[in-house]
Parts: structure tokens; C-alpha cells; sequence
């Protein structure tokens, strides 16, 4: 992919082409200089031109048409399978319909040439391939094995240019193996070093923290689909989200103050995904902020954020043990009702082994729909931008 579309392409219908005027109002003056009109004049001044239609909206129209509410809700979803093999992990997509996929170390081959071929192989419909996504930070979390470029530990002690031209670096190598979508920069703040979040946030106080996170979109700008993550901020807890729900009493003041600004300025370079975390700030709602319809209505109405919304892995909530969070269909309607655009799920070779099943969680969105827990215009909203995000990477190879 040499380019992508700007964010504009997320939900906006593009205007058609303004009109030309054939015949401009005259004074009186105007009819000394101008002959009689004709039949042929007359008729040529009152045809309206005919509005072009932008093939972007033109292509996610049709499809959305054509879709079934399963299909539709299928796509809102990003999964995992573990494995190498190019045709196996297409037929996984093809099998559940699913919108993206993650690649995690178990489906990195040794070598760039065998991961582009492994990608490659997964597109079924050239017209629409899935979102291929990948947590490629630098530093501790590193997929690739030949990713030698310096993560946020020590980018954060150097001038932002540094930052950008690292994230530019490493955009390109997930572009050469077919990653579209990089879950790459960390937007969280914190200067406490006992914090699980420390070693890979790019700044330790706001000011910082903004200029490299701009720095950090910018550089992927133009090559990989940049993420933020972990809204509405990793920072305020030393707690682990993967095996907890970290909480913190930070009030919405205290939060803009500290913790907003370096979303802001994702945001602003062009981000065009937000990740949401499981992450309790009780002060604003006791709900974890991916499942919190507050914190979705501040992201979009006071950040302006109009892009992809998606969950971190929705098995981290399993994994506390906390019983409020034991069914994975249930915390999948309340994920969408809360208004992710996107659900990620990390699956092991056999989802049921870990009590998981994709049918029976596009099965459970459906009924929640029927039952109008979540409404049949949000999800042709959430699968209409994905559908435009998807088809634009089309457009560009």
C-alpha cells in the first residue's frame, strides 16, 4: 500500500461536484448583447447536471445492501488463529465473515518474504480484505523478529523527529508483509516506574507524551493504519489490565488535565483507531471504559474522535475471574452497545477450549439487536465504516 485515505473516508458520504452555471442572470443591459433565445438555448439552460457519484460510497452502499444483519455483525469482529498457514487462516476468516484479523508471535514465519506470502494468502476478496493487525510498539512488545528499531523507552528521552522516523521505519516493514493496521502506539502517561505500563509509554508527563505521540502517527501516516491505545488512559493504575480491571478515582477534570492531551494529539496528527481499555476511572463510571457508553460519548463529543473504535482483547476481562465478566457473548453486546465499532478477540487454536465460540457471539449481537438492546442503525453505522476502511486499502495497492 504506497498511501491511505484520511479520515474523512470514516462515515462521510463525499459531496458531489459543484454545478456550472450554463446561463448566468443578466441585467437589463445583458439583452442589448445577447441574441434571442432559441428553443435549444432554452432547454440546454435547464438541464441540471447530473451529480457524480463518489465510488468509495458508491462500493460500501452496494455492499452494505447486499449484507445480512449476521454478516454485518460478523464484520465487526477481529480474531485470532494461531499458525503460519496462509490458506488455513483465510478459510478462518471466510468461516466466520470476520472483519480482521491479529497477528500475534505464533503467526510470525522467520523471515519478512514468508509473512507477505502468509498475508497474502489470507485475502479471499481483493476488493474488501480484512483489517491484518499487529501489536508492533518496539521495545518490549516486538512480533517481528527482525524489528531492531527502538521502542518507547528510550524514543521518549530523544526529540519527537526520533520517534517519527522510527514509527516511519517501522511502518514500512509491516507494509512490506501485508500488516495493515499497527496497535503500536501507546498514548498512555505515567512517571511512576512500578506502573505495568511504564516501560512502553512514549512520554512521562503530558507535554511530552503528546509530542511523541503525534510524532508517532505522523511517521506511520501514509502506510499502516495508526491505533491509540489504551483510552482513556493506562497511566493512573500500577495494575495489569491483562489479569484485572485496574481502577482509579482521577476525577474527569484531573483526567483531561494529565491524561487527554496525548489522545488529543493522536487524534489531531490523524490517528484513525482508538483503543479502548479495561480500565475503571470510578469517578466518571463504574464500568470498565470499554464497555462504558460515557466514556465513548467523551471520546467522540469532547475529543471530536470520529474514527474506528475497538476494544483491546476481550478475553482480558475472562481472565480477571471476576464473575461479572464470565460470558464472552454477553460482554461482546455490552462492548457494541457501548459503541465500539470494533470487538478484538484473541482466540486460542480451539476456541472452546477457553469457552469461546464466534458463531456464538456474532449469534448473541444478533438477538441483542432483535431485542433492542443495540439498534439496527448502529450497526450498519459501525459495518459501513469498516467496510470503507477495508475497501480503501483496495483502492490504494
Amino acid at each position: 500500500m504506497t498511501g491511505r485515505p484520511s479520515r474523512r473516508l470514516l462515515g462521510r458520504v463525499i459531496a458531489a461536484a459543484g454545478l456550472v452555471a450554463l446561463v448566468a442572470g443578466c441585467g437589463t443591459g445583458c439583452a442589448e448583447q445577447t441574441p434571442r433565445s432559441t428553443s435549444a438555448s432554452t432547454a440546454a439552460a435547464s438541464v441540471t447536471p447530473t451529480p457524480t457519484v463518489d465510488p468509495l460510497t458508491a462500493f460500501v452502499d452496494a455492499r452494505l445492501e447486499s449484507m445480512t444483519l449476521r454478516q454485518k455483525v460478523a464484520s465487526l469482529l477481529m480474531l485470532h488463529q494461531p499458525g503460519t498457514d496462509g490458506a488455513a487462516l483465510r478459510s478462518f476468516v471466510d468461516r466466520y465473515g470476520v472483519g480482521g484479523m491479529i497477528l500475534m508471535g505464533d503467526n510470525v514465519p522467520p523471515t519478512p518474504a514468508a509473512l507477505a506470502a502468509e498475508t497474502a494468502a489470507m485475502v479471499s476478496d481483493p476488493a474488501l480484505p480484512p483489517l491484518i493487525a499487529i501489536d508492533e510498539e518496539g521495545g518490549d512488545v516486538t512480533r517481528l523478529p527482525w524489528d531492531d528499531l527502538p521502542g518507547a523507552e528510550s524514543l521518549r528521552v530523544q526529540p519527537p523527529e526520533a520517534t517519527e522516523q522510527a514509527f516511519s521505519r517501522r511502518a514500512a516493514l509491516l507494509a512490506q508483509v501485508g500488516v495493515t493496521v499497527n496497535f503500536g502506539t501507546v498514548a498512555d502517561v505515567t512517571a511512576d516506574p512500578a506502573s505495568f505500563i511504564f516501560d512502553r509509554v512514549l512520554g512521562t508527563d503530558p507535554a511530552s507524551a503528546s509530542a511523541h505521540v503525534a510524532a508517532s502517527v505522523t511517521g506511520e501516516r501514509g502506510t499502516v493504519f495508526s491505533t491509540l491505545k489504551h483510552f482513556p488512559g493506562h497511566g493512573e493504575t500500577e495494575a495489569d489490565s491483562h489479569d484485572s480491571v485496574p481502577t482509579t478515582p482521577v476525577t474527569l477534570d484531573q483526567w483531561r488535565a494529565k491524561d487527554a492531551p496525548s489522545f488529543v494529539s493522536g487524534i489531531k496528527a490523524g490517528a484513525e483507531l482508538v483503543m479502548f481499555g479495561h480500565l475503571v476511572y470510578s469517578a466518571v463510571d463504574s464500568a470498565p471504559a470499554s464497555l462504558s457508553p460515557a466514556w465513548h460519548r467523551i471520546l467522540t463529543e469532547q475529543l471530536g474522535f470520529q474514527g474506528v473504535t475497538i476494544t483491546d482483547d476481550m478475553r482480558m476481562l475472562q481472565d480477571t475471574g471476576l464473575a461479572e465478566y464470565q460470558n464472552p457473548a454477553e460482554n461482546a453486546v455490552r462492548a457494541l452497545a457501548a459503541g465500539n465499532t470494533m470487538l478484538l478477540f484473541v482466540l486460542p487454536a480451539d476456541p472452546a477450549a477457553a469457552g469461546m465460540d464466534p458463531d456464538a457471539l456474532v449469534d448473541a449481537v444478533v438477538a441483542a439487536v432483535q431485542q433492542g438492546r443495540i439498534s439496527p442503525a448502529q450497526i450498519d453505522a459501525d459495518a459501513r465504516k469498516l467496510l470503507a476502511l477495508r475497501h480503501s486499502l483496495a483502492a490504494k495497492q
